[in-house]
């Protein structure tokens, strides 16, 4: 079961740790939250998984008390010290836990013959999810992610075309993955409290998952950056062959970015 408010800071006290805001460091406290992460993530005994931040473990002893096999990343020394003194012992060779950086390493040291069919539960921290998540999609891509995110950032991930969320990352991932049944997290649920709602979203790989190329990623942030530009002039120097392509699909010059949907946005190319 996961730690209450009352044992999180009890915990926390006989760490000596008080929790780093700059790291995102706010503990889930919710049972209900933890075991519909593993449901929406359907982990059965033997899966690979993979968390971001564990933090005081919460989330990870569920997962390993589920049988799957956890690789970790945990940037916190104090923290990633408490995991490898507690957790690993009591689940010995099924818990990897890599002291690192979560941007610069996305899969935790996930080895490559795990790679072909593994799943990414985590409570990333809120200030770096996008980094995190661009650097996820460069591949290999997991088959399903359950991700805990601010609400904002869930919202501009599964954002459709013609709304204001809709940009970059919405494109990149919708690229490769459908967005399934989300839910909806208060701040109740964790200790110290966050001043944001989260949800708790779910990712589905697609069958034939897509990812651009670093030069089409490029130019589609630059497109976003000037998002009151018409997509005629955006496209015009650098990739003049898409732009006929998509007026001749019946798209207007004069679209702007965020109205073209991800379709189009997989046939771009650039010169």
């Amino acid at each position: 079961m996961p730690l209450t408010p009352t044992e999180t800071r009890a915990l926390l006290a006989r760490l000596g740790h008080t929790p780093k805001r700059y790291l995102g460091q706010n503990f889930l406290v919710d049972g209900n939250i933890v075991r519909k992460s593993l449901a929406l993530a359907g982990v059965r005994a033997g899966d690979a998984v993979v968390e971001i931040g564990p933090g005081l473990g919460t989330l990870t002893a569920a997962l390993l008390e589920a049988g799957a096999e956890v690789w970790a990343v945990e940037r916190d020394p104090a923290l990633h010290a408490h995991l490898a003194a507690t957790l690993a012992p009591a689940h010995p060779g099924r818990l990897h836990l890599l002291a690192a950086d979560a941007v610069k390493h996305p899969l935790a040291g996930l080895p490559p013959e795990r790679a072909a069919d593994f799943k990414i539960v985590a409570n990333p921290p809120y200030a770096i999810s996008t980094p995190w998540m661009d650097a996820v999609l460069a591949g290999p891509l997991p088959v399903r992610l359950v991700l805990m995110l601010q609400r904002e950032a869930a919202e501009r991930y599964a954002a459709q075309p013609g709304t204001k969320d809709f940009g970059a990352i919405s494109i990149f991932l919708q690229a490769a993955y459908a967005a399934g049944a989300g839910h909806n997290v208060p701040a109740g649920c964790f200790y110290p409290r966050p001043e944001v709602d989260s949800r708790l979203l779910h990712l589905e790989r697609r069958p034939a998952p897509f990812s651009f190329s670093p030069p089409a990623k490029a130019l589609v942030r630059t497109c976003f950056q000037q998002r009151r530009k018409q997509i005629g002039s955006l496209l015009r120097s650098r990739a003049p062959g898409t732009a006929g392509a998509w007026l001749a699909e019946g798209l207007t010059p004069q679209a702007r970015p965020e109205q073209i949907p991800v379709a189009l946005w997989k046939e771009l190319r650039v010169v």
